[in-house]
């Protein structure tokens, strides 16, 4: 027997501390330095200092309490930050990743795409099921794996405040969507293994498309019901309630939140990046005679998504309250590197694998001895009729019908407003910022403030998260880049009489601050954790009384309108990955630092987004020709502590992920 390895470091984890309450303040009173007017900081600053001295330490002490009898003090205030607001979640709330392509010909179009990463997903799920999945760790220590049971068989279910997480621990089936339209089989026998090969799955999926397409466009929009799921969440519970009102329509909404999975297949086929990364954040947006038919509807925004477009590009949408992108990485990379490994072993069948779930043995298309007899009760004969798919036949009310095509209509408005580019910058990457002692997440930080500071004049709230997974139920914390040491850099780099030399050293300062912060962040020791869990049990434990004039007198409120919400990722299973933007004047940057090349997925409404990316690319060229003309004409001794400072930033870096949306 396999011996239980994925959840058998947990008890080594330390809970994640609580900062004291005079740390925390000195850190929001730095990050709002540079952000501020010196009449605004002197304000904040007396304020703050009224606050540690009167309603603060009763605020620290009550937490500290709360602290001893919950894992982590902030976990159950960041769930209900999740799940307790009203927007809609696409665009505003849910990442994607884009993989990089299939390098088989054949095995990248869509239908093998598609089975060949629902395959290695189901394998991944049986081994995080037999507790088989080797725990994550770095550098021996362990990393908290409880997100990945929120993963697979979970849904977001609007309420009537809010929402809150179903999960179905034995699901064993997935829906299939395909131009709005529903579909559902079972994919694991009762051991969790595949019930389906990758050429069953391939047949199954092409049947789908087959009977999906017959349906003239203008029903498909009519009956389009995962537009719903893009609506706010009240609406959305409402318009849920009306449509479970028919039994048969309840019986289908429970068999999609108890779904492992939606996987969606896309009609189009999208090449150039700006429109291939819109497919996978909100669908795309296209009429024909006045009827939306882009792939914004055939998506269901409450699960885990997997989207495989019809020239076999794919990618994942994930419903992120239930996990951070750390953890959904460390399944998409694994299933990406499991569907290369399993085109080696049709070359090499002694290729090792990376999961180490088998096929049922009476899997549908894997060829059987005669007389193989049944397996725990699911007998031979009926696994066809198990894993055939079955189509979803709505019982439609009039109510429900408008309330599809009102939610088109402001999905469609939606989409218009927003905009997602991409930089792929290929002038360099790690490999050139590291050879000048620089820490890559650090100098591509400094290009974002450094483009938004010549753009606007001025540094605007700043946020990038740092996983904070190396304690007991951690999350992320907030790494706040807009600092003083940042402000010093942007205004020396656009003074024309600051030298070369000056303006690079003052970008070193910078980076070496935002590793330190980085540093800081990763061990627990941010502040915005801490201060919104002050600020949501004083709410819980106090609510009639009002709040301490700490969180209401402007500065905190400035801090947390995050115009600049970033996150790094690096994988070389991912091609571009992103998010909306988390305020209405703000950007949305998604990057990936390889090598040799910058990949910036940006986001905004109504901001020159193109116009921003220029700018940045024109700054990556500048800042390079900058360094390697003082390499090659100055002295670029290091300082002694650099080479320390980038190998810490290389753990801070693997832990710095998706971004929170506050």
């Amino acid at each position: 027997m396999t011996e239980k390895v994925t959840f058998s470091r947990q008890g080594e984890l330390l809970k994640l501390p609580v900062p004291t309450l005079q740390e925390s303040c000195d850190r929001y009173l730095r990050s709002l330095e540079a952000l501020q007017t010196p009449t605004e900081h002197e304000n904040t600053k007396r304020v703050t200092e009224a606050f540690l001295k009167n309603e603060g330490p009763r605020m620290q002490a009550e937490l500290e309490e709360y602290a001893k009898t919950h894992k982590s003090y902030i976990e159950e205030f960041w769930d209900e930050s999740y799940l307790l607001g009203n927007d809609s979640v696409v665009l505003n709330l849910n990442p994607f990743f884009i993989l990089e392509d299939e390098p088989d010909r054949e095995r990248g179009s869509q239908l093998w795409r598609a089975a060949t990463l629902t395959l290695e997903t189901l394998r991944f799920v049986h081994d995080l099921r037999h507790e088989v999945l080797k725990p994550d760790d770095f550098r021996g220590k362990p990393l908290d794996m409880f997100q990945y049971t929120r993963l697979f068989g979970v849904a977001r279910i609007p309420a009537s405040h809010g929402c809150y997480l179903e999960q179905h621990e034995e699901s064993r089936h997935m829906v299939v969507m395909r131009r709005g339209q529903f579909y559902w089989f079972e994919v694991l026998d009762l051991e969790h293994r595949p019930l389906m090969t990758e050429q069953a799955l391939v047949a199954t999926l092409r049947s789908i498309i087959s009977d999906a397409d017959q349906l003239p466009a203008d029903q498909r929009a009519h009956e389009a019901l995962g537009a719903l799921s893009t609506e706010k969440r009240r609406t959305w519970y409402q318009c849920r309630n009306e449509l479970m009102a028919h039994p048969i329509n309840r019986k289908y909404i429970s068999i999609i939140d108890s779904a492992l999975f939606v996987l969606c297949l896309d009609d189009n086929a999208p090449e150039d990046t700006s429109s291939l990364t819109q497919n996978m954040l909100c669908g795309s947006y296209k009429l024909e005679n006045h009827i939306q038919v882009g792939t914004c509807l055939n998506r269901w925004y409450d699960k885990l998504q997997i989207i495989v477009c019809a020239n076999g590009k794919a990618g994942i949408n994930f419903e992120h309250s239930s996990a951070d992108g750390h953890t959904v990485l460390r399944y998409v990379a694994d299933i990406y590197t499991e569907s290369l490994l399993e085109f080696a072993r049709s070359i090499h069948p002694a290729t090792p694998s990376l999961l180490k779930a088998q096929l049922s043995p009476h899997a549908l298309g894997m060829k059987r001895k005669p007389g193989s007899q049944s397996l725990n009760g699911l007998e031979l004969n009926n696994v066809r009729t198990r894993t055939a798919p079955k189509r979803f036949m709505w019982d439609w009310s009039p109510y429900v019908l408008d309330s599809i095509r009102h939610a088109e209509m402001r999905l469609s408005d939606l989409i218009c407003q927003n905009e997602a580019l991409v930089l792929e910058f290929k002038g360099y990457g790690k490999h050139f910022i590291t050879k000048h002692g620089f820490s890559p997440d650090a100098f591509v930080q400094m290009a974002f403030q450094a483009t938004y500071y010549e753009l606007y004049g001025r540094l605007a709230p700043s946020y990038e998260p740092a996983m904070t997974k190396a304690f007991l139920r951690g999350r992320t914390e907030t790494i706040r880049t807009a600092q003083p040491h940042t402000l010093a850099f942007v205004k020396a780099w656009y003074d024309a009489g600051v030298s070369t030399q000056d303006k690079l050293m003052e970008l070193r300062k910078a980076c070496v601050g935002h590793v330190k912060l980085s540093k800081e962040a990763a061990s627990g020791y941010g502040f915005d954790r801490h201060l919104y869990a002050l600020k949501s049990l004083f709410e819980r434990l106090h609510p009639e009384e009002p709040l301490p004039e700490f969180f209401t007198e402007g500065g905190y409120d400035h801090l947390n309108h995050v115009v600049m919400s970033t996150s790094n990722c690096g994988n070389p299973a991912l091609r571009i990955f992103g998010f909306g933007p988390v305020v209405q004047d703000g950007f949305g940057f998604g990057y990936i630092i390889q090598d040799n090349k910058v990949t910036v997925c940006a986001s905004s409404k109504h901001l020159q987004t193109r116009r921003f990316l220029n700018v940045l690319e024109r700054y990556l060229y500048e800042v390079q020709a900058e360094v390697i003309s003082y390499s090659f004409y100055g002295d670029e001794k290091q300082e002694t502590n650099d080479e320390v400072i980038y190998d810490l930033h290389k753990y801070v870096g693997k832990m710095i992920f998706v971004n929170e949306y506050e």
